[in-house]
């Protein structure tokens, strides 16, 4: 979840989620994927929602796999953990980008991921390079969500499909702040979920799926901010994560904000290339 790329810099993203592991009592000499847990999945629903979304998502052990907007890496993990196939992801926060590096060391998948910084809205590869392009909690920094769409049509193939966890405007009520993704109103790029899909499909997409997962996410939150505390959680390395999540819960319990997952094929012929270099 990130497209600004300081307002996610601390300074401390490793150190912390190094104390974190530390204090729930795990080795970092034989960390394995599962060991992260609540820590890397900086998303509404988290792992429950990455889980969901890549079950879509069509990925083989073949599949090439673009994770744009990749945090500290939790869906990269993920899905190379779980599939076996490469995951180039890309994420425009430096301190985020090395974080993701070192945790990949950690649990062994560094040669199966590779971490590029940089925007998503530019992404510095060949045209048609993917089969899959994940996007999860992204578009909401992101102005230019044409210029997001378009860069990811432009490196998918042909047939290749965008799926993505996103939030957007509901009823159009002034929202409480912080965020999760932004502390103030002028980080927030929100839109709504009509405007959303619309400015995919006319990036070079067919939607195939386009599922409200509100009510399921408002309640799952909820669920989150009553268990007791635990070391491992998004509170390790998110400034005052627990009132952004507050913050966040109520607005999707009151209809304030809407949870989208959607599914998205790549049209053939809809590609226009770049020339930006492999």
């Amino acid at each position: 979840m990130t497209a600004n790329g300081t307002q996610y810099s601390t300074g401390l993203s490793r150190h912390n989620i190094e104390q974190a592991l530390i204090s729930a009592g795990k080795n970092l000499d034989q960390l394995v994927p599962a060991d992260l847990g609540l820590l890397e999945d900086f998303h509404t629903m988290g792992r429950i929602a990455t889980a969901q979304l890549v079950d879509l998502a069509g990925i083989t052990s073949e599949s090439k796999v673009l994770d744009a907007g990749s945090g500290v890496g939790g869906t990269a993990r993920y899905v190379a953990d779980r599939f076996g196939c490469t995951v180039t992801a890309v994420d425009l926060t430096d301190e985020y980008c090395d974080t993701h590096r070192w945790l990949n060391r950690l649990v062994g998948l560094d040669d199966l991921i590779s971490v590029h910084q940089g925007d998503v809205t530019r992404i510095p590869f060949a045209d048609a390079g993917f089969d899959v392009a994940i996007s999860q909690h992204v578009q909401m920094n992101v102005a230019d969500k044409a210029g997001l769409y378009s860069e990811a049509r432009r490196v998918l193939v042909d047939g290749g499909r965008l799926v993505l966890w996103d939030i957007t405007i509901g009823d159009g009520r002034e929202l409480s702040y912080p965020l999760p993704w932004a502390d103030q109103p002028a980080h927030s790029q929100l839109v709504g979920p009509d405007d959303l899909r619309s400015v995919i499909e006319s990036s070079g997409f067919v939607v195939e799926q386009w599922n409200d997962l509100t009510d399921q996410a408002g309640a799952i939150m909820q669920a989150l901010l009553a268990r007791p505390a635990n070391p491992l959680g998004l509170h390790a390395f998110v400034a005052n994560f627990a009132r952004k999540a507050e913050n966040l819960a109520g607005a999707l319990s009151d209809g304030r904000l809407r949870v989208i997952q959607g599914v998205a094929r790549a049209r053939a012929g809809s590609n226009v290339a770049t020339g930006l270099p492999g």
